[in-house]
């Protein structure tokens, strides 16, 4: 692996803390996730999302700490930005939320069944972040990291991603696979869901201006291109309802299990 230059690690640390700015709009904006992707969790797993002991780490404004909470998950959410966990903790005041990141998680060794990064995972050090999960994940639990990605098979969303990588040289659709960089050895299932959801044109463009790219981009310019796309996609959609298409893609790894616990096959003489 590549070993990143000071100034690529500065512009890193600047866009993950960007969102601070714009918790509110972030919370307001942003795709949830289908039921389907937790359904593909417990099925990955092998163990119901009720009762289990979660932890949703870089948990934003609560998105996927909620939808982990309704499935009956005990979450706690980790989250390294003010902004964000303040917007978190007004949005769900029973969940246990911790300042910290990925990268030092500030919890107990094995105290976790399931560990989540929900569009996440990207924004660590997997040198530093996958020790740390299979530290505080008991033997047996199992890692799930998942990134929603605008569909580009869809004919409008490919369009707007042509755009996007012109202004924004890399765009704001796309999963930045990060997952790829999961330790060599490591066992790893992949599941991709796909699903859509139908917003208003308004709320389309802020869950776009939300993303790290236009948040470092600078008011103004932001604001020119996403008044440039308001036209664009009129176009598409008349009506002003624009229906966002989105695929899922899903990485779980299991810790491997306690051998003092397996238990040997009994042999017959």
């Amino acid at each position: 692996m590549t070993e990143p230059d000071t100034a690529s690690r500065e512009a890193h640390a600047l866009r993950a803390l960007s969102f601070d700015t714009a918790a509110a709009q972030y919370d307001a904006a942003r795709p949830g996730y289908p039921p389907a992707l937790f359904d593909a969790i417990e099925e990955i797993t092998g163990h119901p999302l009720k009762g289990c002991r979660a932890v949703d780490v870089g948990a934003g404004t609560g998105i996927a700490t909620r939808l982990l909470r309704d499935r009956g998950a005990d979450v706690t959410a980790v989250e390294p930005g003010p902004g964000m966990a303040s917007q978190l903790r007004r949005s769900l005041p029973g969940v246990v939320l911790v300042l910290g990141s990925g990268d030092a998680l500030p919890l107990a060794d094995a105290s976790a069944d399931l560990i989540t990064y929900a569009q996440a995972f990207h924004w660590t050090d997997p040198e530093r972040s996958v020790p740390e999960a299979m530290r505080v994940l008991r033997p047996g639990g199992a890692l799930a990291l998942w990134w929603n990605v605008a569909d580009p098979d869809v004919p409008w969303i490919a369009a707007q991603d042509e755009r996007l990588r012109r202004r924004l040289s890399g765009g704001a659709h796309g999963r930045p696979g990060r997952a790829r960089e999961l330790p060599d050895g490591m066992e790893r299932l992949d599941r991709r869901v796909h699903w859509t959801r139908q917003v208003d044109v308004e709320t389309h463009l802020a869950n776009l201006g939300s993303h790290s790219a236009f948040l470092v981009l600078g008011e103004q310019e932001a604001a020119a291109f996403l008044k440039q796309e308001r036209a664009e996609l009129l176009k598409v959609f008349p009506d002003g309802v624009v229906e966002e298409a989105y695929a899922v893609d899903l990485t779980v790894t299991l810790r491997a299990p306690d051998p003092s616990t397996v238990q040997e096959p009994s042999s017959t003489v």
